[in-house]
């Protein structure tokens, strides 16, 4: 199970790293929406493996194919069926991971769910699953833009090297500029250098990608439990090696804080506040500030390096990776962060519309 992600706007999705496609079925999709389909090939573009030194060398074009819900441009209202071949599998690389876990990975553990698990580049665990979310995303983007949502993310840590400038500092525009689209280019070098060291370690690092939005207005989310903040954090821990989600309070110790400190004085009727701490959601519901959050990534867990696991049967084995993998997985997670964000949030902006009369 587990396999769809929203109430109106839903995505279910299918497919393994090394299966012949991966592919999904978005529902709930309004009729009528004219699709920009250049736009949603840049977004999986901007995720796709290969794309510069950094990334796994795995090369995919990862041309989405529509197969239904769309006549003439224009979405109909109908389930929306979509599929992306795989190209460039190299099973051959993982048949050393057929009876053996890689510490830290999923291999274990689907391994103790299913009884059976599709060891080929991590079968389903895998992040090549993101790229339908990047397709869904890229709609659900489209859907928002028409009322004036705009979802921008950047990769603001890597390591220990951390930009420590908030979004209204940064030129925005700069994100794509680099192979690691951080905004501030003499920190995405110094980025670049330390995934690059990494890299020829035989080792991974972690990171954090840094997210804005605008335009919600005031009213999206649930009161109880499926809270706006929450159903995005669900979406943030929901990708591939993130280990921490945190929203609002930019740059301030949440615990140690004083109310008197961190309250959002507001300004008129359109909720506006002073300061934004809230990261525009109160109560679990938008509040018609820029909503922004931070998403912390893990290192990797298969490293070039030797190391000591255990193999079906509990045998203490030594295993070290092979095949193409990333070093830092955060510069080509920054279109999965949005997508992610954008499913949540044109689902929330649905539900709203059955708010009041």
């Amino acid at each position: 199970m587990g396999n769809t992600f929203g109430t109106i706007f839903k995505l279910t999705t299918f497919g393994e790293s090394h299966a012949k496609a991966i592919g999904g079925i978005i529902d709930g999709c309004p009729a009528g929406l004219k699709l920009d389909f250049e736009a949603i090939q840049k977004q999986l573009d901007r995720r796709k493996p290969g794309q510069s030194k950094l990334t796994t060398q795995r090369k995919e074009s990862d041309k989405v194919e529509f197969l239904s819900g769309i006549f003439e441009g224009k979405t109909t209202g109908t389930p929306i069926g979509f599929i992306i071949k795989n190209e460039d599998a190299k099973s051959k690389d993982y048949s050393h991971l057929k009876d053996t876990f890689r510490p830290s990975h999923a291999d274990f553990t689907y391994q103790a769910k299913y009884g059976i698990r599709d060891y080929r580049g991590g079968g389903r665990s895998s992040a090549r699953e993101t790229a339908n979310w990047v397709v869904a995303g890229a709609i659900a983007q489209q859907i928002l833009t028409k009322v004036g949502v705009e979802i921008k993310a950047y990769v603001s840590t890597v390591g220990n090297i951390k930009l420590n400038k908030c979004n209204k500092e940064l030129d925005l525009s700069l994100i794509d500029s680099n192979m690691v689209r951080c905004p501030d280019t003499e920190i995405a070098e110094q980025m670049i250098a330390a995934i690059e060291k990494t890299k020829k370690e035989g080792d991974t690092i972690g990171g954090e990608i840094t997210a804005i939005v605008s335009g919600v207005l005031a009213g999206w989310g649930e009161p109880v439990f499926d809270k706006l903040h929450a159903d995005i954090g669900k979406a943030m821990l929901s990708i591939n090696a993130v280990h921490g989600f945190k929203y609002g309070f930019g740059g301030v110790d949440i615990s140690s804080s004083k109310g008197i400190e961190v309250n959002d004085v507001l300004l008129d009727k359109s909720g506006k506040t002073k300061t934004n701490y809230s990261g525009g959601i109160q109560g679990g519901i938008s509040n018609g500030n820029d909503i922004y959050c931070e998403v912390m990534f893990k290192p990797v867990a298969t490293i070039m390096q030797k190391q000591n696991s255990i193999d079906v049967d509990g045998n203490t084995v030594e295993i070290k990776g092979k095949g193409r993998h990333d070093a830092c997985v955060v510069p080509r997670a920054v279109p999965i962060v949005e997508s992610m964000l954008a499913l949540t949030l044109v689902d929330h902006y649905l539900r709203s519309k059955t708010n009041k009369i």
